[in-house]
Formats: structure tokens, C-alpha cells, sequence
């Protein structure tokens, strides 16, 4: 049985600030896409951390494993999103899709150490 503090995890830690760089940008996409593309970034981008630390409160390290799983899918999602808020509406999300691509290789290799012990 294994139960981890996200709280110390420097994974869930750049997850956070990833979603707050993500908060950061919504105001500059455009106010017609707040039930489209926008609400869905917002969603995705809270769904990395939140998995995380879902995960980490459960019983066993596949079920922990399953929730890093889908952060990380979660993370692919915003990447995807971010890359078509910077194809169409001009917004420079350079640095933060830089930053999500360090907190896939973070998720990727924490998921990876947790499934070897």
C-alpha cells in the first residue's frame, strides 16, 4: 500500500504553475470561445494537478499510475489546445507549451519510477 503527499511532489508543484500560466492567458482569447476553446484549456489545464494529486491518494501504485496516466493525457490535450490558440488567434503560448512539455517528461518519468518499485 503506498499513499503520497502531492503536496511535496515537484511534479504536482510544476503542474500548478503550469495551470496558473494557462489562467494567466485566458483573458487574451477571445470572449466567443468562453464555452468553446477557452472553457476547455481551463478544464484540461486543472485536470493535470488535480489527477496527480487524485492519484496520489490512492491504495496502490497501479491505481496512482492510472490517474499519472491520465494527467499526462490531460497534459497532451492542453498542449494540443495551446498550439491552436497560437495558430489562430496570434497569442504567443511559446513558453508555456515549453513548460507543458516538462511536466509530460515529469509525469512520464515519475509514472515510470513508481511502476518499477
Amino acid at each position: 500500500m503506498a499513499t503520497h503527499n502531492f503536496r511535496r511532489m515537484e511534479v504536482w508543484k510544476n503542474a500548478m504553475e503550469l495551470t496558473k500560466s494557462v489562467y494567466n492567458i485566458l483573458p487574451e482569447i477571445p470572449n466567443d470561445e468562453r464555452f468553446g476553446l477557452k472553457s476547455q484549456i481551463s478544464r484540461c489545464s486543472v485536470s493535470v494537478p488535480s489527477n496527480i494529486a487524485e492519484g496520489s491518494g490512492r491504495s496502490t501504485d497501479k491505481d496512482f499510475s492510472h490517474f499519472l496516466s491520465m494527467s499526462l493525457g490531460s497534459c497532451y490535450e492542453l498542449e494540443t489546445q495551446l498550439i491552436l490558440v497560437q495558430d489562430i488567434f496570434e497569442i504567443d503560448c511559446e513558453k508555456i507549451i515549453n513548460d507543458c512539455q516538462q511536466v509530460q517528461k515529469m509525469i512520464f518519468g515519475f509514472k515510470n519510477n513508481l511502476m518499477k518499485n
